[in-house]
């Protein structure tokens, strides 16, 4: 062990608070201004292309999120169990989890999109796209499809720089891979006058921006990211990926969540229920990403101080963590009441048909941020104490199991406001089955009230 790796580590000595918020300021900042990103590439689509590209670019988004999942799956698995070596003290072995798991990111993905490249047009009608969608999102496919494994890779190389120490530079690289982003498509629409496809094209190159960024860590003195000598690992491999399984899930229940609005909307309302729908998709990934951010924050510290046995400073964390998740569920709920209209005309002049869809979904559909952030919260918590099944649990009911029961049942006793209103119900039945469940296990009710 290196005179430096003896040196006092924060995540050992510093007040929990403190470090919280050292890990929560730069993953919600970053976090934010890639919300930022999203909502900017929506306006600019919807202002520049108008609402019918924007719901193509909308149905083809699944697709960009199945990416993102995979990166997560193996990111977020292989990050725990790096934090957990971390904090066991065998760096060794963390950096042999970090090589293991970057290899299989960048393998994984680079044959899932050349194998869905090949069958895209397929893929395109099966996600909902019609003839008035379809051009817009097979050029976004076109892209993605091709290139998407620069994301992912830059996506997972965040998660293990954040979880080794230096949630600023992962930061500083959301930042630069965001603003980048919305420089280069501002040029592609409205200067060089292109279409989705360079939306894609715009996304991809800014996160090689991003990836650039995030090799600086490298040269950082407390690195402990070093690329190793790696033959593949059975059981590593099972780790990662059922440790990572409900981060994966997450973003599957995402593209779930989205094909099941957009076929749902087009039978209901047609092609102005998926503009209002994109409307608020766009939305809701600020929100996600919010979640995410606060998520991000969370799991490397509770992964470290599972690896070192330090309940107190885990159960000091959830308590802040649980707090900051209530208060932001509040403040997005009475925005989403108080400002409708105004975050509906972000994206464009809608025909009123439209726009009345759109700010009916976005006041009932905000209910869910009053749950949303503590279940966040709680299923970071069970992931990063290697409780997968109650991990998966929250993940699999709160975003396909209950969300796909109401979605299916609702619509046929209140019409489009039952489309609205599943994702909030659900997001409470799994809250309620939450605490039923801390309440029966005692070791967790003392980790986490004390």
């Amino acid at each position: 062990m290196t005179s430096e790796q003896n040196q006092p580590n924060m995540l050992d000595t510093a007040p929990v608070g403190k470090v919280f918020f050292k890990y929560l300021i730069p993953s919600l900042t970053g976090m934010m201004l890639m919300a930022v990103n999203i909502v900017a590439d929506g306006v600019m689509v919807g202002n520049r292309l108008g609402p019918v590209a924007l719901a193509g670019v909308g149905i083809a988004s699944p697709v960009f999120t199945i990416f993102v999942a995979m990166s997560l799956w193996i990111g977020i698995g292989g990050a725990t169990l790096f934090s957990q070596e971390m904090g066991a003290k065998k760096p060794k072995h963390a950096q042999f989890i970090f090589t293991h798991s970057m290899a299989l990111i960048a393998i994984f993905t680079i044959i899932i999109g050349l194998t869905s490249f090949i069958f895209q047009e397929q893929l395109a009608y099966m996600l909902g796209a019609n003839e008035d969608t379809f051009p817009y999102t097979i050029g976004y496919l076109h892209v993605m499809l091709l290139f998407g494994f620069v994301f992912t890779i830059e996506n997972a190389l965040s998660t293990f720089v954040r979880n080794d120490q230096n949630p600023n530079l992962a930061m500083i690289a959301l930042i630069i891979t965001s603003l980048s982003n919305i420089g280069i498509n501002y040029v592609f629409l409205y200067v060089l006058d292109l279409g989705v496809a360079a939306v894609a094209a715009g996304t991809i190159m800014a996160s090689f921006l991003g990836v650039l960024v995030l090799a600086m860590h490298f040269f950082r003195k407390r690195n402990n990211l070093r690329f190793v000598s790696i033959k593949f690992h059975r059981s590593l491999f099972r780790n990662t990926m059922t440790v990572g399984f409900p981060s994966f899930l997450s973003e599957v229940g995402i593209s779930v969540f989205t094909v099941a609005f957009n076929v749902t909307l087009a039978r209901i309302a047609g092609t102005s229920g998926v503009a209002a729908f994109s409307v608020l998709n766009y939305v809701h990934g600020v929100m996600l990403m919010m979640f995410l951010g606060m998520a991000s924050a969370v799991q490397p510290l509770v992964s470290y101080y599972h690896g070192a046995k330090m309940m107190e400073r885990t159960r000091q964390t959830m308590k802040i963590a649980l707090g900051v998740a209530v208060m932001v569920g509040i403040l997005a709920f009475a925005i989403g009441q108080l400002a409708t209209r105004e975050i509906v005309l972000i994206f464009g002049q809608f025909p009123d048909e439209v726009m009345e869809i759109a700010m009916t979904g976005i006041r009932l559909f905000f209910i869910a941020y009053l749950f949303m952030g503590i279940n966040f919260v709680m299923m970071t918590y069970f992931q990063s104490v290697a409780q997968i099944r109650m991990a998966t649990w929250i993940t699999a009911s709160r975003e396909i199991i209950f969300m796909m029961i109401f979605i299916l049942v609702l619509p046929l006793f209140m019409g489009i406001n039952g489309v609205w209103l599943s994702v909030p119900l659900a997001e409470l039945v799994v809250l309620a089955t939450i605490v039923v469940y801390v309440k029966r296990h005692r070791e967790f009710r003392r980790a986490l009230s004390g």
